[in-house]
């Protein structure tokens, strides 16, 4: 159990971390919200669902930014109009879902 913990720890800095430059450390973040997701399902926590889905609305945004980072970008020169922005939403959404909820557990976790 206490790998666990520390996997939980792990998520929860590289998620803090990778917000110091959302583009550059948008892997970290999802690594971290991957480890968040996958030590909250080992310990059967009350909202590991939640925790589930927001990874894989990071990692869906994130791929869909690399992706159309590769293309060139948005806008000016690019092909891609600014509505192709819309796709990547999910990332900045899950994130902040994310980082609400580890607020929220931790305030009922100090409340105890």
């Amino acid at each position: 159990m206490k790998w666990i913990r520390i996997t939980y720890i792990i998520g929860i800095i590289a998620l803090i971390a990778g917000a110091i430059d959302p583009l550059e450390g948008s892997v970290i973040i999802v690594g971290g919200s991957a480890l968040i997701a996958l030590s909250t399902q080992l310990t059967h926590d009350r909202h590991r669902r939640i925790f589930l889905i927001t990874s894989v609305m990071i990692t869906m945004g994130v791929c869909l930014m690399l992706y159309f980072s590769s293309l060139g970008g948005f806008g000016g020169a690019s092909t891609l109009s600014w509505w192709w922005c819309l796709l990547i939403l999910p990332y900045p959404i899950g994130w902040l879902i994310t980082i609400i909820l580890l607020i929220i557990k931790a305030i009922k976790k100090i409340k105890k």
